[in-house]
């Protein structure tokens, strides 16, 4: 196979030595083909780790281990970081097994970061150090959230904000990021972050970007109008001076099908031009909402949750909703293509479904979202785009992992099973680069993402042809094989492909710009 010589192409037999053993270390990682997080090829080595720390990578004869594993035939990787994630629930669980992130875990999954889609909390560091104080299986960075700053400060209301409350903000986002926080998020398809123009987003991302963070987007439109947003997104990074991320790059629907190259252009062209512009990217041809965020109109959402229920049951709008709820439906590919995944007609499309309630999807639709909402996949991406995304230099792996869709627990191993070992799309170096060096980079995240001595132990040794993903859209929460071997700060977490008792995870914070706090 061709995925094959990729990973042997360039190996290099680590010497034996026969030095008598005369310093000690917690753990050696001995035999493995070491990926260094660097998108090169690989090579025979040791990797031994002392506390929370590798201290040597190559011939550790001389050295005198605890622990050695023995990982011969096996690929020894940096820890992988996944840059978008819904993991609050999980991490802020009163249950240990939920905290203990086996999901990511046995993906080989070490570090994690939440707070996208403006979500993050604005009191980060507490969120975070709360987080680590009760123990969790992984690293935890966070974005602050523009959502939830517009929330604390505007509320829910489709209207722009005065002076004073704008000022308000962006003293949220600047206390934020001088706490620690990766950069600014928005989800501006969402209310009420949709109800925000592109200046007052541009004033509070020059906070994040002021202080070194990152402008990270779940961008304005993703189908139809995916061009526009795109181009106001990177608007925003030009004129807030801020990197720009992209969060799960898609061109997502029947209108926005074939865009792919023209996204790319874009992005290659701000980046001809010394801009900072990257993305991440899940490898499912679904997307993964809720109902009434893919369907439903946004106007139906100004004033919060209990005035869309008040809309939505109002008969006089009825005739609105169904031709605007129809619409969405045909631009995401039809009820045909839309799988619900929790509720009462969870494991049916949105057709199926109207069919047994004898009622018109759009009718279906609108009573789903008022009566409490359910998750939606959206089979609406086609492979070939998301093979032109995934080959980009730029592209990072991520899961955007929320409940009811397998990529939560298996997009990592996903695009190693199809997309390195059965499709070679990528290589073995750059699956690893793009899952762990590239992100650390990419996100600022000091001494991660790379297999370097003084960097933290965070280490994933799986077996290359085993490890794939088992979750699917019937069983959305069957954990990945071939992971052998995890460790999160120089702990093993997974030991033969079985957990351990151990909570390793620690909160990671960005060093702001020095000279922009007080």
């Amino acid at each position: 196979m061709i995925w094959k010589s990729m990973l042997v192409a360039g190996l290099v037999a680590v010497a034996t030595g026969t030095a008598a053993a005369d310093e000690r270390v917690d753990l050696i990682i001995a035999g493995g083909s070491v990926f260094d997080g660097a998108a090169g090829e690989g090579r025979l080595a040791n990797v031994a780790v002392r506390g929370d720390r590798i201290v040597r990578i190559g011939d550790t004869s001389d050295l005198n281990a605890v622990r050695t594993i023995d990982a011969s035939g096996l690929i020894v990787a940096p820890g992988f970081i996944d840059p978008h994630t819904h993991a609050g629930s999980d991490l802020g669980a009163q249950d240990r097994d939920r905290r203990a992130m086996l999901h990511q875990i046995t993906q080989g999954v070490t570090t994690i970061v939440i707070g996208n889609d403006g979500d993050g909390p604005i009191e980060i560091r507490r969120r975070l150090e709360g987080y680590e104080s009760a123990g969790v299986g992984v690293n935890v960075a966070g974005f602050v959230g523009f959502g939830s700053v517009r929330e604390a400060v505007v509320g829910e209301d489709d209207r722009a904000p005065s002076r004073s409350e704008l000022d308000r903000m962006r003293s949220l986002v600047a206390q934020a990021m001088c706490e620690g926080a990766l950069g600014l998020s928005t989800g501006l398809y969402y209310a009420p972050q949709s109800f925000a123009e592109t200046d007052e987003v541009i004033a509070l991302a020059r906070e994040a970007g002021a202080r070194g963070g990152l402008y990270e987007s779940h961008i304005r439109s993703e189908g139809a109008g995916n061009i526009d947003a795109l181009r106001e997104a990177l608007r925003i990074g030009r004129e807030a001076d801020a990197p720009v991320h992209i969060a799960h790059i898609k061109a997502l629907g029947r209108e926005a099908s074939g865009r792919a190259e023209e996204m790319i252009a874009l992005i290659e062209a701000e980046r001809a031009a010394g801009r900072r512009v990257t993305a991440d990217q899940y490898p499912w041809t679904a997307s993964g909402t809720r109902v009434g965020n893919a369907l439903i109109p946004r106007w139906t959402q100004d004033g919060g949750d209990e005035a869309m229920r008040r809309r939505l049951s109002d008969p006089r709008l009825r005739d609105r909703l169904h031709g605007e709820i129809a619409s969405r439906i045909r631009g995401r590919g039809g009820a045909e293509t839309l799988l619900i995944l929790t509720g009462h007609y969870r494991g049916l499309t949105l057709e199926q479904a109207a069919e047994r309630a004898e009622l018109a999807p759009e009718e279906l639709a609108r009573r789903i979202a008022a009566d409490g909402d359910a998750r939606l996949a959206s089979f609406n991406m086609s492979e070939a785009e998301i093979g032109a995304f995934m080959v980009l230099p730029w592209v990072v792996t991520s899961s955007d992992g929320t409940v009811g869709h397998p990529r939560r627990v298996g997009s990592f191993a996903r695009k190693f099973q199809r997309y390195v070992r059965e499709q070679n799309v990528i290589s073995v170096g750059e699956f690893v680069h793009r899952g762990a060096g590239l992100t650390a980079d990419i996100l600022g995240l000091a001494g991660r993402g790379y297999l370097r001595e003084g960097y933290y132990a965070d280490i994933a040794v799986f077996d290359a042809e085993a490890f794939a993903a088992r979750a699917d859209y019937v069983n959305p929460e069957e954990l990945s094989t071939g992971m052998r071997f995890v460790v999160v700060n120089g702990v093993v977490a997974l030991a033969d492909g079985a957990p351990t008792e151990a909570l390793a995870g620690e909160a990671i914070f960005k060093q702001p710009t020095e000279g922009t706090c007080g």
